[in-house]
């Protein structure tokens, strides 16, 4: 709505290191979404627990500068390979049980939608910010190696100005975006899930002979864009209850499969507005989900 006014907080180039790649049961690559609003969420509750009480963070866009996936992949190999880390050796000198976990390496900024704080509270919770980054925070399972200094950002909702100078604080990168309707349509003409998702994300070849002869080749996907498997949430499969040995012994506990939709890495600068690339929270119990969703999804690319 015009006239709008968001207050958002950024956090610019946080360098993370062995950030978890392995983002659903079916997909390597960029974390998943629950892992960054996981963060933010964490983020909260410790501002929380130090005198912000009122602060909360409603939606969080994540735009990727570098994300380095540690693989390899070496002559003559048809598939990557994941590059393992060099645990020490156990007490009896052996080599330590080996389990291969998907990493990589990430320069991403966050731009979190936020609430309750005041005006005059603003230059202590960005100190209190860069206090708990710098205090052994996880970020998406990986270590925080440094950022940029967090600043407060407030844009009014349909002021090209506004939009334009935050967009140009987010270049050069790629901010995540849904893209399930992709999906949706293929599953609606027929085709299962997994079909729908692998025929976005196919290359197809092909090559035409002119009438002298020359043979040229031709690459493309069946749609534009930067089209990526990503994971979403999570949908149960066991009713709520309690189980030995759970986490939390207030929290009624379930059995829950990763969620893996469409998505696309998209240029800032593309945006109409900044809903495009929020993301939050969406709990749909009747149906079993518990998603991370655009705020306003905007389907006409």
């Amino acid at each position: 709505m015009i006239g709008d006014i968001k207050r958002l907080l950024l956090i610019p180039h946080l360098k993370v290191h062995n950030a978890n790649a392995l983002s659903s049961p079916v997909t390597i690559g960029f974390p998943a979404m629950t892992a960054w609003l996981g963060a933010t969420h964490a983020l909260q509750r410790k501002l929380n627990t130090a005198g912000f009480d009122e602060i909360k963070f409603t939606a969080t866009a994540v735009i990727s500068h570098q994300c380095d996936l540690q693989t390899h992949q070496g002559v003559g190999d048809y598939v990557h390979s994941i590059i393992g880390t060099g645990n020490p050796l156990d007490k009896t000198g052996s080599r330590a049980a080996f389990i291969e976990e998907a990493r990589c390496h990430l320069d991403v900024s966050l731009l979190i939608e936020y609430s309750g704080a005041m005006k005059e509270e603003e230059e202590s919770l960005l100190e209190k910010i860069t206090h708990l980054l710098n205090a052994n925070m996880k970020m998406a399972g990986g270590d925080i190696l440094g950022f940029n200094p967090p600043m407060p950002i407030k844009i009014e909702e349909g002021v090209d100005k506004d939009l334009h100078q935050l967009t140009r604080k987010l270049m050069p990168g790629y901010a995540i975006v849904e893209r399930r309707e992709l999906m949706q349509e293929a599953m609606q003409q027929g085709q299962d899930a997994i079909e729908a998702l692998l025929d976005y994300l196919v290359i197809h070849h092909s090559c035409t002979q002119d009438d002298n002869g020359n043979i040229s080749w031709a690459s493309k996907r069946k749609t534009a864009g930067w089209i990526v498997p990503i994971a979403t949430g999570f949908h149960r499969i066991t009713d709520l209850g309690q189980a030995k040995n759970q986490r939390d012994p207030d929290t009624p506990h379930c059995f829950a499969e990763s969620i893996v939709t469409l998505g696309e890495f998209k240029m800032p600068h593309r945006i109409k507005s900044i809903n495009e690339i929020l993301w939050q929270y969406q709990v749909e119990a009747e149906n079993k989900l518990y998603l991370c969703q655009q705020v306003n999804q905007h389907t006409s690319y």
